[in-house]
């Protein structure tokens, strides 16, 4: 039917007096938009194959091409948008759900930018962090109430395992099959030479990274992919993931198309065969039932690994938050409604969850009025896009954030949103090996470390001005803090003061 066609929403710019024809553009698009026309001795595009990857604007040598956003619209009307109407032709034609990948592109408020960092002056001087010590390191898992000691006066190790980080960073989950050999590795080998830590996802490891162990967090889900002694004893943690920002309450799939060679064995499911997660973990109903997989991974591993358990941000968060952190567990990481993943029904992406800011807020709040904050460490998630956002968040109440869209740009994503396709020009969210090759792990690695060395390199700034030496003075210091543009109800349930206050 005529309703069926959509106009795409991309154009291919082509300058044809700069162009060449080396047909490099077309060499490099996984999506076949651009072919060389003999006949005329040009290169034509269709335009309805674009996702503005920017793979072949990058590449091309004589910068003849761009991509722009198409003019054609529909009727305005404030109401049914040109997306609106657009997406229910696609189901009316198909019957079926809409699929997007990556985060939250909708115009919510964005918490991060509505709060100011405050600064030292004179009665509270600045630090300068060329010349004073500024400590970024962090320590994650249970602390205990009290310092105890034996007869002797000598000190009593009573602390539970710790996670150590340089940083207040960690490279978020992430599956081998969702993103290819190439991105793990990069990520792995950044987490190693930053000494900080990089999340499996709920693919299982590849047994070539298990000697990256030590910087490894081993994730079990509810489908159980690649979990077995040796997985749960390669890591320095394991995380329980019962939920993520992206689709809160809903489980995760793989298509089987990418369950091939390596990620077949690693996941240790069939080649071909489709990756489901299911929503819930069928032996957990309740607190009670987390608890005994909690201390069920800990015996396994001998209660020498910290257990993280992973939620999305949803309205109750806070009440979640504090069973979890009576559970046993030792971290609880939280992720929020702007989180990104490989592909996650539309409305449930763009319509489903929490601002992660207020979610930190509340539970970091809850567990102080608890008396219990002690008992866990907080790690967010959820469009962590700078250093200054790890400083908000950390002044909020996390001891550390997980990052993934972020590190994902730095290894050269360009946020076309289109993972489920496997076709990823840019070597990450795929498992085609001519395009994997395209993401040089040597590269990719040394991006990670450049970027989370000049957010450190930030961070320290920042607490410089602000007149503070350490992470752990600024974890909760709400008070550096000031919000602009915010309504009464969004401070109090921040905890912070309006500018000017």
């Amino acid at each position: 039917m005529a309703v069926d066609f959509l106009y795409p929403p991309y154009e291919v710019i082509r300058n044809h007096d700069k162009c060449i024809t080396c047909r490099v553009c077309e060499r490099q698009c996984a999506n076949e938009v651009t072919r060389y026309d003999p006949q005329h001795n040009r290169m034509i595009s269709d335009d309805a194959k674009c996702v503005n990857c920017h793979r072949c604007v990058s590449l091309c040598p004589t910068r003849a091409i761009k991509i722009v956003k198409t003019d054609h619209t529909f009727k305005t009307n404030a109401n049914w948008t040109g997306d609106t109407i657009s997406a229910v032709y696609r189901q009316a034609g198909t019957g079926g759900v809409l699929l997007s990948s990556m985060g939250n592109p909708e115009a919510y408020p964005v918490y991060w930018d509505k709060m100011l960092i405050n600064a030292s002056q004179v009665t509270n001087p600045p630090i300068d962090p060329l010349r004073e010590p500024m400590e970024t390191k962090v320590f994650l898992g249970q602390k205990p109430d009290a310092v105890q000691r034996d007869e002797q006066g000598k000190l009593i190790n009573n602390l539970a395992p710790q996670l150590e980080l340089s940083t207040p960073v960690m490279f978020s989950a992430m599956s081998y099959g969702s993103i290819s050999y190439n991105a793990h590795e990069s990520l792995a080998r950044a987490a190693q030479e930053l000494e900080i830590y990089y999340n499996t996802g709920e693919g299982g490891l590849h047994e070539d990274f298990y000697k990256y162990g030590k910087n490894t967090i081993v994730q079990v889900a509810s489908g159980r992919f690649g979990v077995y002694k040796d997985y749960l004893e390669a890591g320095a943690a394991i995380e329980i993931k019962m939920g993520q920002g992206a689709k809160p309450g809903i489980g995760g799939h793989l298509p089987g198309a990418k369950i091939v060679g390596d990620i077949s064995k690693t996941r240790m499911i069939p080649e071909g065969s489709d990756a489901i997660s299911p929503a819930p973990h069928h032996d957990i109903y309740s607190i009670e039932d987390l608890r005994q997989l909690v201390f069920s991974l800990k015996e396994a591993t001998e209660y020498k690994k910290p257990v993280i358990v992973k939620i999305a941000a949803v309205h109750n968060v806070a009440a979640i938050a504090s069973g979890i952190a009576r559970s046993g567990a030792d971290i609880i990481a939280i992720d929020g409604f702007r989180g990104g993943t490989g592909a996650a029904p539309t409305r449930i992406r763009d319509n489903v969850g929490i601002p992660i800011e207020l979610a930190l807020a509340s539970v970091d709040e809850r567990l102080r009025q608890e008396g219990i904050r002690g008992n866990v460490s907080i790690v967010v998630g959820g469009s962590i896009r700078n250093s200054a956002d790890i400083v908000k968040a950390i002044a909020l109440g996390a001891d550390a954030v997980y990052i993934a869209t972020s590190a994902l740009l730095a290894l050269g994503c360009h946020l076309c949103r289109s993972c489920q396709t496997g076709k990823c020009n840019w070597g990450i969210a795929t498992q085609r090996p001519e395009l994997v090759k395209r993401l040089n792990p040597e590269i990719g690695y040394q991006r990670l470390v450049n970027l989370i060395t000049a957010w450190t390199h930030e961070i320290e700034e920042m607490m410089g001005g602000m007149g503070i030496n350490s992470i752990e003075a600024l974890r909760g210091n709400r008070l550096m803090l000031r919000g602009i543009g915010l309504t009464e109800k969004e401070l109090q349930i921040l905890g912070i003061k309006h500018a000017g206050e």
